[in-house]
């Protein structure tokens, strides 16, 4: 299991280029990937947002790569219809200002678009320089995802015991429910009828109620979930839409507990297990 937040950063090249990648990533329901990159290798954009999205599954990841070069590689030219064109209004302005003066190339070089200066490396030796520095960026940066994936386990675990705990606490008084509508129904038929209660009325009232208000479904299906959220938490990959869905129903079956319940005692239980449930939902907005 994964955390969405994420960092690492890593400098490296060679002694010719130097480049550094910083790599950050937060909480996102969808995949938001942001490059940041020097002019120069702005072609590799596409491939480092491919590298990422081979590689993550949600959240806004942000990366940031800057670049050195000790050696440029420059190739300059002279556009000489720029020159030509910049000649014959020159000497045009000439004549009409009737200011006779000789055209220099130092008139020339203040003007834009004479020389033409551009970087000659190839893409790919850009490309093979920060490759290997863009995996091992990667890899600290995941691994500070594992780490924080594995304190989030370890707390989410926790609170699925305290749930699991209260499900057997309401198991154990459900035998209460039938005396708490026993002794409801008989002090009511004695109020009303006196000594002439009829026992086998008391039982056919209390086996109606008990159908009603039971909740032997609800808590099955509660341990059923809880079971698959364990599973769920030891596969790989983005596991963090699957559990959300497991805690809506979790959530679900809690609350047609609590709206079924009349002993004290699984009220406490139900306040509990919805403020841990509630405690889950939290922590897995962080998990990939």
């Amino acid at each position: 299991m994964k955390s969405m937040t994420g960092y690492g950063y890593k400098e490296g090249g060679s002694e010719i280029l130097h480049f550094s990648v910083e790599l950050k990533s937060y909480n996102n329901r969808f995949l938001d990937i942001y490059v940041n990159l020097p002019l120069a290798i702005s072609p590799l954009e596409s491939r480092v947002r491919e590298f990422l999205l081979d590689r993550i599954q949600r959240g806004k990841v942000e990366v940031y790569i800057k670049m050195k070069e000790t050696q440029e590689h420059l190739r300059v030219t002279v556009d000489e219809g720029v020159v030509k064109g910049y000649l014959q209004a020159l000497r045009k302005l000439v004549s009409y200002a009737d200011a006779p003066e000789e055209i220099r190339l130092s008139h020339l070089l203040r003007l834009e678009g004479i020389l033409q200066v551009e970087k000659s490396r190839d893409i790919e030796e850009y490309w093979k320089e920060l490759r290997p520095l863009l995996d091992e960026t990667f890899a600290s940066f995941d691994a500070s995802r594992i780490r924080e994936g594995e304190a989030l386990e370890k707390d989410v675990l926790h609170l699925l015991e305290k749930i699991e705990a209260e499900v057997q606490s309401i198991e154990g008084r459900l035998p209460e429910l039938k005396r708490f509508f026993t002794e409801t129904i008989r002090a009511r038929m004695e109020e009303l009828l006196g000594d002439q209660v009829d026992e086998g009325r008391i039982l056919s009232e209390v086996a109606v109620l008990l159908v009603k208000y039971s909740v032997n479904e609800e808590l099955v299906r509660l341990k059923a979930h809880i079971e698959a959220f364990r599973k769920i938490l030891k596969e790989e990959g983005g596991i963090g839409k699957k559990l959300d869905f497991l805690c809506q129903e979790m959530n679900r079956e809690i609350n047609t507990v609590g709206s079924k319940n009349v002993l004290a005692d699984v009220t406490r239980s139900v306040v509990e297990m919805k403020e841990a449930l509630e405690n889950i939902r939290e922590q897995i907005r962080n998990i990939e």
